[in-house]
């Protein structure tokens, strides 16, 4: 089964700052709506102080199914 409901979509400017996706990453990626060049699953992103101020937003296509 593969996951991608912490899709997000880097700036950019940031998207560089990050390191390379891993296959495993792509293929999970493929799967998920609204995919975009900058896009990556948020919780592969290891937070670090050289990643302060990274700025992602959420694709249009994401849906709460909570309705918060």
């Amino acid at each position: 089964m593969a996951c991608s409901t912490c899709h997000v979509i880097v700036e950019a400017a940031d998207f560089a700052k990050l390191p390379e996706a891993t296959e495993m990453e792509e293929d999970m990626l493929d799967l998920a709506a609204g995919a975009r060049k900058t896009s990556r699953l948020a919780c592969q992103i290891t937070l670090t102080a050289a990643l302060d101020g990274l700025t992602v937003h959420l694709p249009i296509e994401s849906h709460n199914m909570q309705n918060l």
